[in-house]
């Protein structure tokens, strides 16, 4: 049997300064454990048209430096695209931007964090734990109640799709994780690197700052997020389990 592709739908490009570590396509790529025949990538935000859907296994839509709110051309479409999608059953994971745009695109609101920005190795807790959904999800399932994950953003998913359970919060934000059907959202990058989260505070060190964050601190709470990086890989075992069957 063939083994189908994913899908990974470039929204934006890493911060400047770690640019050559490569795009958010190979990151994601890397940490989901596929090979470069098991991933190809649409740069949306430079025009690429989305393809049918019937040759992948599913689609992973990336972060971008863009707001879900400015409503960009490329993005709007690329909501329409998502929403037919989920609404098909096929499998989707969106990671903090495509987070937010598959909300977006299937009813939700998103809009500024009104706690401020959410930056670093955060503490992100199970919606629930014993029984109930996130016990019960394939993807969160037989995770610990709490875990650490890397986090940057500004805005968030400020209310969940009708019909979306969710699956994870933080201190700072309520939504950091939902299902709806074959789609999830993480709003945290299980994709970062210690090194990168670490890239990510030194590059907005003069925001932090302005914005009376503690930068140093900041950089020196980042650790591994090996859980974080295992919701990713998850998806990619349930999304084959799915297609492939």
């Amino acid at each position: 049997m063939t083994t189908l592709p994913f899908l990974i739908i470039e929204t934006g490009q890493p911060t400047p300064s770690l640019r050559k570590l490569g795009t958010f396509a190979h990151w994601i790529r890397v940490s989901a454990g596929l090979s470069r025949e098991q991933a190809l990538a649409y740069r949306v935000m430079d025009g690429d048209a989305l393809p049918r859907r019937d040759g992948f296994a599913g689609a992973i839509v990336t972060g971008s430096g863009a707001m879900v709110t400015e409503r960009l051309d490329w993005s709007e479409r690329t909501a329409q695209w998502l929403n037919d999608a989920a609404n098909a059953g096929f499998p989707l994971f969106g990671i903090c931007y495509g987070h937010q745009l598959i909300a977006h695109a299937l009813g939700g609101r998103v809009d500024f964090n009104p706690r401020g920005r959410e930056m670093g190795t955060m503490a992100i807790e199970r919606a629930s734990n014993g029984k109930g959904p996130a016990s019960e999800d394939p993807l969160f399932g037989a995770y610990p109640s709490s875990f650490k994950a890397h986090v940057t953003h500004l805005q968030s998913v400020i209310r969940l799709p009708e019909g979306a359970t969710r699956l994870a919060r933080s201190a700072l934000d309520e939504h950091h994780a939902y299902r709806i059907g074959n789609a999830w959202g993480v709003q945290f990058h299980p994709e970062f690197s210690a090194g990168m989260m670490r890239g990510y505070i030194h590059a907005k060190r003069d925001a932090l700052t302005t914005e009376g964050l503690d930068a140093r601190a900041m950089h020196t709470a980042v650790r591994s997020t090996p859980h974080a990086r295992g919701v990713l890989r998850g998806f990619v075992r349930h999304a084959r389990r799915l297609r492939e069957a």
